[in-house]
């Protein structure tokens, strides 16, 4: 088959330019959406009195047909025609004749590809907010029931003051949300239909684009034909909601690893989620949670690779412009599958409860709260701060713990101190004074559980 631009040539084209220009190899996974948007355009040129209903009725019924051979691995892709959307229209043309050449009417392949991808990215973004909507309701079911579980919260990697697991558990949920409407957010931008700018300067054909993207289900059209074929925001968009989603995924990755270590032994990581070593016996690997880690690099590095492209393109369409999908594809691909895993080995994690609560009173982690009590004593928190230091370095000094401490020898920090201080350093009364809005109290935690749960219905 000659090139649809063949006219304006004498020569054929070079074997070697086209493995190099070939997208085929990668853009045939828009088959389905190249597929549905021809249909609608085609539907809408009949409508418009552009095609008769009669040519109409036969490129539907074509393009149902290759649809069916592509879906059954029949179709057979080539990669001298490029592209997706060449190898769709010249089975089309080879099935019908000169009526299959009249498909691309009014349209180009740089508003059509735009359309592809738009389609797939809505499609694949609802994808993900569903993994994220399970993924926060594992959480939460985790949490519910770890409401009463103690571990040591930490700043700059050392224990810092007693927190509730829940409590940790939702600071994810969280993160979680903020990608939901994120994501949510970018689906706005991305559901508006490119279809009738043609190359660059729309058409002059009497075309109904509102039609179209009725059609589509898209929310509007794009208002600007040389933007609308030039613009990749909408995908670098998506790049940037999934570089932040799999950067949560990675710390929460990385807390799985350390926990999981004989330093911590906060959680034993279930067996089908973990490999051992090829030389010695007794290891058990954290490979799901550190490939996480590891893939998040690539997310990153897709974020960067479609931001360099676009960098330098003068409006409008450019042939750069092919090297988006492969970013995308790769993000989606990799978010989810992260996803998908994560979901599956969390419920299967056995937390050490009984490990947590024996560190979160350690390493001295209730001295804010003798700060606090002093200064619900009438003391100004900076001397209270101080005035605490002496006590943790005497601690430190006698090797005691604060609540080993005698009134007494409390006493000769600050005569302010009284007996009921016992009742404040304790983990569990530390824990159940945080009754701030936020805070680790359990009836707080409890609160958040219940509005969490209320969003992500």
């Amino acid at each position: 088959m000659k090139k649809p631009w063949a006219g304006r040539f004498k020569e054929k084209t070079s074997k070697t330019v086209e493995s190099f220009t070939e997208s085929i190899s990668f853009d045939h996974r828009l088959w389905r959406y190249d597929i549905e948007g021809s249909i609608a355009h085609t539907k809408m040129l009949c409508k418009q009195g552009i095609i008769t209903k009669a040519d109409s009725e036969k490129i539907i019924n074509g393009l149902e047909i290759i649809a069916k051979e592509i879906g059954t691995g029949k179709f057979k892709f080539r990669e001298d025609l490029e592209d997706i959307h060449m190898n769709i229209e010249a089975a089309l043309i080879k099935k019908l004749g000169n009526v299959g050449g009249k498909l691309h009417t009014a349209r180009s392949r740089n508003d059509q590809v735009a359309l592809d991808l738009r389609l797939y990215l809505r499609a694949e973004i609802k994808e993900i907010l569903s993994l994220i909507k399970k993924f926060q309701k594992i959480l939460l079911n985790m949490a519910t029931n770890h409401l009463n579980s103690l571990m040591p919260g930490y700043t700059h990697l050392q224990r810092a003051q007693p927190v509730l697991f829940s409590h940790h558990l939702l600071a994810y949920v969280e993160m979680l949300q903020r990608d939901n409407e994120r994501f949510k957010d970018a689906l706005k931008r991305i559901n508006l239909l490119p279809l009738g700018s043609c190359a660059i300067a729309g058409t002059a054909l009497p075309i109904d684009r509102g039609y179209v993207a009725k059609l589509l289900d898209f929310k509007g059209i794009s208002q600007n034909s040389i933007d609308a074929v030039s613009d990749r925001d909408f995908a670098i968009e998506f790049l940037s909601s999934a570089a932040l989603l799999i950067m949560h995924l990675s710390r929460l990755a990385e807390e799985l690893i350390l926990w999981s270590t004989e330093e911590f032994r906060f959680i034993e990581l279930p067996d089908a989620f973990t490999t051992g070593s090829s030389i010695m016996p007794q290891k058990k690997n954290p490979d799901v949670a550190e490939l996480i880690r590891g893939k998040t690099g690539r997310v990153y590095g897709n974020l960067l690779s479609l931001l360099t492209v676009m960098k330098g393109i003068p409006l409008s369409y450019n042939r750069d412009l092919q090297e988006d999908k492969l970013p995308v594809f790769d993000t989606v691909e990799t978010v989810k599958s992260c996803l998908i895993v994560l979901n599956e080995m969390l419920p299967s994690i056995k937390v050490n409860t009984k490990r947590m609560h024996e560190t979160a009173g350690d390493a001295y982690s209730t001295a804010t709260d003798i700060a606090e009590y002093l200064v619900k004593k009438g003391v100004p928190f900076r001397k209270a701060h101080k005035i605490t230091g002496k006590i943790v370095l005497y601690c430190i000094k006698e090797k005691k713990k604060l609540e080993e401490l005698s009134i007494n020898e409390l006493k000769k920090f600050s005569p302010l101190i009284k007996k009921d201080i016992y009742s404040h350093i304790e983990a569990e009364d530390s824990v159940k004074a945080k009754t701030s809005r936020g805070g680790t109290a359990p009836d707080e935690v409890r609160r958040q559980i219940r509005r969490l749960d209320n969003l992500i219905k």
